[in-house]
């Protein structure tokens, strides 16, 4: 087996364990967040604005991972469970703010934590040093394949 083609074959076989444990590693994550009545998009808009304080909605898309179009009925959602609310900015009326109300707030300060122990039990099968290495590679490949 030539040089090139080993590496062709590495590359497939990295590629689908790759998505295997994404995939593996999303569905856990997906059920621990299932559990609090929100769906993942949801959880993610709002565990942003819960950490990141408010953010104007046009921008909601690119931090979240989620196409634009679906931002206004995802914060629309949020808002009637009274998790969010939409605040103009005082500077430019053209831009409104998603922010987190109390019974946002009180929700998150309960269920964040758990979620974060919830994903350490998820990932406990890397010790400490592996995951920072594996931060690190992936880092590396993400970069390269969006320099293409």
């Amino acid at each position: 087996m030539s040089k090139d083609h080993h590496d062709e074959e590495l590359s497939l076989k990295l590629f689908v364990v790759l998505t295997r444990a994404l995939d593996s590693i999303k569905k856990r994550v997906e059920e621990d967040i299932k559990c609090l009545g929100l769906n993942p998009t949801e959880f993610a808009v709002l565990e942003l604005i819960y950490n990141k304080g408010d953010q104007p909605i046009q921008k909601i898309g690119e931090k979240v991972l989620i196409a634009s179009s679906s931002i206004t009925y995802v914060v629309d959602k949020l808002e009637k469970k009274k998790l969010l609310e939409r605040k103009p900015c005082p500077k430019d009326r053209r831009i409104t703010f998603a922010a987190i109300t109390a019974g946002g707030k009180e929700l998150m300060d309960e269920v964040f934590p758990k979620h974060k122990l919830a994903i350490q039990e998820i990932l406990a099968g890397l010790n400490v040093d592996e995951k920072k290495q594996l931060i690190e590679q992936l880092k590396k490949l993400g970069f390269h394949a969006q320099n293409l």
